[in-house]
């Protein structure tokens, strides 16, 4: 009887049909609660419905009634890679591999949690690892491609995908990773290909939805530009990407600095300094204000998450605000000039209110709006710019670039 109900529930997992599935797994467990399968299947329920928490309470407790059980860490390194957690995740999978050494999911995860730590090279020799114990593994074949995309050995990256794509051609993960190398190497056309196969094999499969939508938003120019840079500052380890921002904040000091003590040469450097400040202030907000405009196309409203519909909104917002300050500036120029400052700032910390971790990125946002609110208030109420408010909205505004880039860039480390 134990044994059909499982069987009865596997099938409904496998029908995602969750809430059915579970109950009948619940069933079991009243009687038997220290049944791995089922304790298992569970898991696999909970990690489906993104309840991630009580995945990893679930796990844990398997854990402790079978300590010894490499499936166990596996799925535990995977439920901490979605709770971002990457070094205990790291930790889990080798106690995995310990446990069992010739398992080549084992050995494939680990390459996963390579690729997503930037550390390709080791993340291809884990992939090759899986493919000697398993010359099929269709998960490993995608790690090991991402890997070498990543290493620009494009055309092995891409023969490698075709061989997953052979041994199985309806796998919506691999259609969607070949999508997004594609991409990452500026063919959307044939991009959207393979996110339109790995959609109609899998409806609902975010990774793929989120690729046909940066596919299709690439075909405005400036965005392609823009995905062109992500892609390449993503790839770069967590030491380059400050490097990159340390050189890039000092640099465009130094050639204000220049400007400002060098009238000669004050017409060439100031047309730079404020490129370059467009573009470091674009990389914030590009994604939401494109998002507003995509939702224009047909497809767009389908592709884009609740929260980026809500960030987008919020951008928007932001941008009204601007403008009314333009505005109000041919009447009172401090006035329209506060109002226009915060409009502008604002559209920054809005762009990424919903990132993780959420208590800083939200909280941090209510916290500059309460900021700004009160600085133009008393800009309207004094008549005076500069005010002690302000003052602090600017240092806080200042101050939540750095804060922001350090919890963006070590997210994965």
């Amino acid at each position: 009887m134990t044994q059909q109900l499982i069987e009865r529930a596997t099938l409904l997992f496998e029908q995602k049909r969750f809430k059915e599935a579970q109950n009948g797994i619940m069933e079991v467990l009243a009687t038997e609660p220290e049944n791995i399968q089922c304790l298992i299947l569970l898991v696999e329920i909970k990690i489906e419905k993104d309840e991630f928490d009580e995945a990893l309470k679930i796990v844990d407790n398997a854990i402790g009634i079978q300590p010894d059980y490499d499936v166990l860490y596996y799925i535990k390194s995977r439920v901490l890679v979605n709770l971002e957690k990457t070094n205990e995740a790291l930790s889990c999978i080798n106690e995995a591999i310990r446990l069992d050494p010739y398992d080549a999911d084992n050995h494939a995860f680990l390459g996963f949690i390579y690729n997503q730590k930037k550390q390709f090279e080791d993340a291809l020799a884990s992939a090759n690892e899986a493919l000697s114990i398993d010359g099929a593994h269709v998960f490993a074949l995608n790690v090991r491609s991402t890997a070498l995309l990543k290493l620009n050995r494009k055309n092995e990256s891409f023969e490698t995908i075709e061989g997953a794509l052979y041994e199985n051609p309806n796998n919506a993960f691999t259609h969607a990773n070949y999508g997004w190398g594609l991409l990452e190497k500026g063919n959307s056309d044939k991009a959207l290909m393979h996110f339109r196969e790995s959609l109609k094999n899998d409806p609902n499969f975010e990774y793929a939805q989120s690729g046909m939508a940066e596919a299709l938003k690439s075909k405005y120019l400036i965005y392609k530009w823009f995905l062109k840079y992500s892609f390449w500052i993503s790839n770069q380890t967590s030491k380059n990407q400050w490097v990159f921002i340390i050189v890039f904040y000092f640099g465009t000091k130094f050639l204000r600095s220049l400007a400002n003590s060098n009238t000669a040469l004050s017409p060439f450097l100031m047309p730079i300094i404020v490129l370059l400040t467009l573009f470091a202030f674009s990389t914030w907000v590009i994604t939401p204000l494109v998002n507003l405009l995509f939702r224009l196309n047909k497809y767009g409203k389908h592709l884009l998450t609740k929260q980026e519909i809500k960030s987008s909104n919020s951008v928007g917002v932001s941008v009204i605000v601007l403008i009314i300050g333009l505005l109000t500036m041919f009447f009172d120029d401090t006035i329209g000039a506060s109002i226009a400052i915060f409009g502008f700032t604002m559209m920054l910390p809005l762009s990424n209110q919903f990132q993780k971790p959420r208590f800083f990125f939200f909280g941090y946002t209510l916290l500059m709006m309460v900021l700004g609110f009160g600085a133009v208030f008393l800009v309207v109420k004094d008549g005076e710019l500069f005010n002690g408010i302000s003052m602090l909205y600017l240092v806080s505004f200042i101050a939540y670039q750095w804060i922001a880039n350090y919890f963006i860039i070590n997210r994965n480390y």
